[in-house]
């Protein structure tokens, strides 16, 4: 046993070995008539990449005793460039090095020494980061959230989302999730100024004052159009707008951002805290948006909020993760609640097949509970890993 600065003891344990395994799960039969509705991907972003499921990589970071901690990275090539075996190749053949061996709870040693010898790669680094949470929280008996904040919360309010589509379609879903108990909702617009305008309308008519919404462009327009496209639908009191713009255009979120008054997000072209200190300082942003793999794991997760929080802005935590994952998502919404100012995103548990954990987590009414238990308060689902698995699972390492 030792302690660190702070006076906490940890247990001294190191990471022996890491399991890494590529799987696809795809999206429910209603989810994908839903986004064939909205041109087949249910939003404006210009990819022609087909869009039928989720691919992701699957983490098992295992201590000495055999105690093991879980990771889940996301990806999709046209947000972020790469692929499953993209992010297990890097760790196959540098990131393991920095590792193996280590003790997790130096979780900032190891990622120093990662950023020191392999640049970018921030997925796949943040994917190290979320296992070793889990097995800190598994090693100390505590959840993860408890390791994050001594003031943490046991419900998160959820933000409904509703892709784009038909009329018809947009206000059957509308008055789902309002019936849900849902009080804030994230469309996608971008279709045209107009038809945003009319969506718009139809959104808020629909739904009320009361709720809070929010937009996403899916980077649709030109720095001009996104302008003229925000200030047409201010009317509606919108919350923010995501990504008006294209991923790569920093300058052009300010140019807008300094031309309107909703506060816009970056998301398709925000992937490391170095982005979003630069998108401050261009004043391009006034909101946060952070998930699991931008800008990459729970520690930089951690860092970018107190950011934001310094900085006056509030975050927006979204992605359409599987069941370990949204769990890191649930308890680091519950450990910065106070700090957020919006609802978070949580959407795989309605959009995939899937969860691939063995007891799903508690969404009710719009709420979802912080799982109990250590660390991530989940259990993988081995039966669930080995039907959705698009690979064999790589061993680094010595087996405890």
């Amino acid at each position: 046993m030792f302690q660190n600065e702070k006076g906490d003891i940890y247990l001294e344990s190191k990471i022996v070995s890491i399991e890494l395994t590529p799987v696809h799960v795809p999206f429910k039969e209603l989810i994908r008539e839903t986004m064939e509705k909205g041109g087949g991907l249910g939003m404006a972003i210009p990819a022609e990449e087909v869009w039928l499921g989720g691919d992701f990589v699957i983490c098992k970071l295992f201590a000495e005793d055999g105690t093991f901690g879980l990771g889940e990275a996301f990806v999709w090539l046209p947000e972020t460039g790469i692929l499953p075996e993209t992010i297990i190749n890097i760790i196959k053949h540098a990131l393991h090095r920095y590792v193996v061996g280590e003790n997790p709870f130096h979780i900032e040693k190891i990622l120093q020494k990662m950023d020191n010898n392999v640049a970018r790669n921030h997925v796949a680094k943040g994917l190290i980061d979320i296992a070793c949470y889990d097995l800190m929280g598994k090693l100390k008996g505590k959840p993860a959230c408890e390791l994050m904040s001594d003031h943490t919360v046991n419900e998160i309010p959820l933000a409904a989302l509703i892709p784009l589509a038909d009329t018809e379609t947009l206000v059957m879903l509308a008055k789902m999730f309002y019936k849900l108990n849902y009080k804030t909702f994230r469309y996608k617009l971008g279709t045209g100024i107009d038809e945003d305008v009319k969506v718009s309308e139809v959104i808020r008519d629909t739904l009320g004052t009361s709720v809070r919404i929010r937009v996403d462009y899916n980077q649709a327009y030109t720095p001009e159009e996104a302008v003229q496209a925000i200030k047409a639908i201010e009317p509606f009191n919108i919350d923010l707008a995501e990504q008006p713009v294209r991923a790569d255009d920093f300058v052009g979120m300010a140019y807008v951002q300094k031309r309107v008054d909703t506060p816009l997000m970056m998301h398709e072209g925000f992937f490391s805290l170095q982005d979003f200190y630069t998108l401050v300082e261009l004043k391009a942003v006034g909101v946060l948006g952070v998930n699991s793999e931008r800008p990459g794991g729970v520690t930089n997760a951690l860092k970018a909020i107190d950011y934001a929080v310094k900085c006056g802005m509030g975050t927006v935590i979204h992605n359409q993760p599987l069941g370990i994952a949204s769990a890191m998502h649930i308890h680091l919404a519950a450990a910065k609640y106070n700090a957020l100012g919006h609802a978070p995103e949580l959407f795989g548990h309605i959009m995939m097949e899937d969860d691939l954990i063995v007891t799903s987590l508690n969404y009710d009414k719009g709420i979802a509970k912080v799982p109990s238990g250590p660390g991530w308060g989940v259990k993988l689902n081995e039966k669930a890993l080995e039907k959705y698995a698009t690979g064999p699972t790589l061993t680094i390492g010595k087996s405890p």
